[in-house]
């Protein structure tokens, strides 16, 4: 370890513990040390401190605390000329670093300084993550999507670095947080002044415009440990073990280093996190003493985003697309605007569709993109007038063929053609089937992107996507409106076959079960198990797409489980699924119950769509979605209910689940189904209205969708029973769950 860096870090420790206290006291003057406080929409406190001491921080005066705490860890600051020798003292400044800055952005979140904006550019800066983004984003960061994230501190030599580096970290689709300042300048203002989108979409996320704000990515990686991994608030080394071995993650430095910088670094390396530096630096590499990751120097900016995924060792897989614009899952959420749109099809003025079908090997030529078009409309696509938008119908039909390939998995690999196009820079994609809608932007227009590249990106992806079951691809797409919406028909057919098909699907209709392991990642002991009518519970996985994914990566985390005998018909029990159960969950749990909450639930890793909790009261149960951040009627919000659910907990009572499962004939059927359901939030209960509408009547109360409470008209307990009774809701009269 440098003595230069361990007492640049002391300094700066002395020096962000000194504007926390000065803070701190104006917050206590202006607000009182009983004003209760909380980071937006988190169950953990100040999650940082929370992780590392167990210490739950609601008050002013319980900052108070914290500081003292931090304080303990401090060494002496340094002479001038100083140098200290040690390690442990140089990771101390960095953990009390972090409560210091945890404490001073608490403090100015109380005085209304949080989060910040910025006049130049209009970037309002993001401030604290909440719970809900991390759950949110839970799923691509245990399948590899997400591979790792980054936190950006200052910024880069000049402008055109600045993107370079951001593109170079878009494609690889590594999050990236960006704070700090040079001279009043950082990374995030450079990418606006150039036109770049800011924001989680573009997965370029300003924090905020000094150095302490990369405080907000540490508070998010504790969290990880605390919601993914079942860590305990206090259990500091495994926290940080936690991070070092599942978060990938990684600082870069670019400019003049700082006494902050070093000690906010110093905080970094104690998660396991290295720091890449653009400036020479001592470096810092695992050696008998330090056996953390370690400081890097990297002058060269056309490599250094190379060398920071080699540091931290990033499994990044990256699809070549033959297109003329960037192409990566960072470009998923990019907005075109209506003025800034080239060619736009389908949506609410212009008939579309997407329709993937099976042919015979011999009926399929492999890497051919047809465009069927009339003459002037060939000539407009690969000549287009830039100056105007134009509308034109677009018909996508995809043909496959391969020996594995079932008509079962066709709609699971025509879902993915949303990802497909989307991930393309310049191009806008929503909505599926017959409605879906796209934009060309007339930035991609200009860099050469024509409508013949939708067929080489869903050849390119498809193929490579899923080798195991599609050996061809042919894409054929129309332009002529009559040819459209003649094909559109046909296609319509076809998806209502394939509706009912899975409609008829039952989980007694089949033998096999699929497990899903991906969130043992981040949750080691969860066990996911999907049936024909229980999705997932983060969403996005069904029964088909388990089945696809197994035939496509046969020793992927989607198994096949067999039911075995069946031992509990109600509660959904089975004995070869149970055996399963305590094998992949370590021996940690002897097997669940798909249908039942009460009695041994299925677990939960923390990416949850909803979460369904006991209301005895009610003699029902109420389900809230990840997104809701009210109160809810048994006293608690989504971020602190999931607290008692998530990490593989299993829970009596309590259980994470995918949206669609509320309206599937097997929801909680052990403890009395649908009728138990007493309240959700609105735009959740709106989300499924004609499913809930449908379900009631199939269980004999028509009116039942207005009978389910919603926070528009009780947040609390006493105001939803009073509700309830008024609607004359089943629940009140059924079978005492308890």
């Amino acid at each position: 370890m440098s003595r230069h860096i361990a007492a640049s870090a002391i300094r700066g420790s002395h020096q962000i513990f000194a504007e926390a206290s000065e803070a701190l006291e104006k917050a206590v003057a202006l607000k009182g040390e009983d004003y209760k406080f909380e980071f937006p929409d988190t169950a953990f406190y100040l999650p940082h401190i929370y992780g590392m001491t167990g210490i739950k921080i609601e008050t002013l005066g319980q900052m108070r605390g914290g500081l003292d705490y931090a304080k303990g860890l401090l060494s002496p600051v340094p002479a001038e000329h100083e140098y200290l020798p040690y390690l442990g003292e140089t990771l101390d400044a960095g953990q009390a670093t972090l409560f210091a800055e945890e404490i001073l952005l608490a403090s100015r979140y109380v005085l209304g300084l949080e989060p910040m904006s910025d006049a130049e550019t209009g970037i309002q800066y993001n401030g604290f993550i909440t719970d809900t983004v991390l759950r949110d984003l839970g799923v691509q960061l245990v399948d590899g999507t997400l591979p790792g994230f980054a936190v950006i501190i200052g910024k880069a030599p000049d402008e055109e670095t600045a993107v370079k580096i951001a593109r170079d970290l878009q494609q690889r689709n590594i999050l990236t947080f960006l704070c700090g300042n040079v001279g009043g300048d950082n990374m995030a203002k450079q990418l606006s002044r150039k036109g770049v989108e800011l924001g989680w979409d573009a997965r370029l996320v300003p924090l905020g415009p000094e150095a302490y704000h990369a405080l907000y990515a540490a508070d998010w990686a504790c969290r990880g440990a605390l919601m993914f991994g079942a860590k305990k608030g206090g259990d500091a080394l495994e926290v940080l073990k936690y991070n070092k071995d599942r978060v990938f993650a990684f600082a870069l430095v670019m400019g003049p280093m700082t006494d902050l910088i070093w000690a906010t670094g110093a905080g970094a390396i104690t998660y396991g996190f290295p720091a890449i530096c653009d400036t020479e630096v001592p470096e810092i590499r695992p050696t008998g003493v330090c056996t953390y990751e370690h400081v890097v120097s990297q002058t060269d900016h056309e490599k250094i985003i190379d060398t920071c995924v080699e540091t931290r060792g990033l499994k990044i897989v990256i699809t070549k697309v033959p297109i003329p614009v960037a192409y990566g899952p960072a470009f998923e959420g990019e907005r075109i605007r209506k003025e800034d749109t080239v060619f736009e099809f389908g949506g609410p003025k212009g008939a579309a569709f997407e329709w993937l079908t099976t042919k015979e090997m011999e009926e399929v030529e492999d890497g051919k993109v047809n465009i069927h078009a009339d003459d002037a409309t060939a000539k407009l696509i690969e000549s287009p007038d830039t100056s105007k938008t134009t509308q034109l119908p677009l018909g996508i039909k995809v043909t496959v063929a391969g020996r594995k390939m079932s008509p079962d998995f066709e709609p699971v690999i025509e879902r993915k053609l949303h990802d497909y196009i989307n991930c393309a820079q310049g191009i806008f994609h929503m909505g599926q089937r017959d409605a879906n809608w796209m934009r060309i932007s007339r930035q991609a227009a200009s860099e050469g992107f024509k409508i013949s590249h939708f067929g080489d990106i869903i050849y390119a992806m498809v193929k490579s996507k899923f080798p195991a079951i599609v050996d061809k691809v042919q894409v054929d797409l129309y332009l002529n409106e009559p040819e459209v919406l003649e094909m559109r028909e046909v296609a319509r057919a076809v998806y209502e076959e394939r509706n009912q098909r899975v409609k008829d699907m039952t989980d007694e209709s089949v033998e096999t079960f699929y497990s899903c392991l991906l969130c043992q990642s981040f949750a080691p002991n969860h066990v996911c198990v999907i049936s024909p009518q229980r999705l997932g519970l983060c969403g996005a996985y069904n029964w088909l797409d388990a089945r696809a994914a197994f035939e496509i990566d046969p020793v992927g985390p989607n198994q096949p489980v067999t039911k075995g005998e069946t031992t509990d018909p109600d509660k959904g029990r089975w004995k070869g699924v149970d055996e399963y159960v305590w094998s992949a969950s370590h021996q940690t749990m002897e097997g669940f119950s798909a249908y039942s909450l009460l009695d041994s639930p299925m677990t939960s890793c923390g990416c949850f769509e909803c979460i369904v909790a006991l209301v005895p009261e009610a003699n029902g149960y109420m389900v809230v979605n990840r997104g809701y951040t009210g109160m809810t009627p048994v006293g608690m919000k989504f971020s602190t209910l999931a607290g008692t659910v998530g990490g593989g907990a299993q829970t009596p009572g309590f259980g994470g689940i995918g949206k669609y499962f509320i309206t599937s004939k097997k929801f909680i059927k052990a403890d009395g189904g649908l009728l138990r359901l007493v309240w959700m939030p609105k735009s959740l209960k709106e989300s499924l209205r004609e499913d809930l509408i449908r379900r009631g009547e199939e269980e004999g109360v028509p009116g039942f969708y207005d009978m389910i409470c919603d926070e528009t008209i009780a947040e609390e307990s006493e105001k939803m029973m009073e509700f309830l009774m008024e609607k004359g809701h089943p629940a009140l009269t059924m079978e005492s769950i308890l």
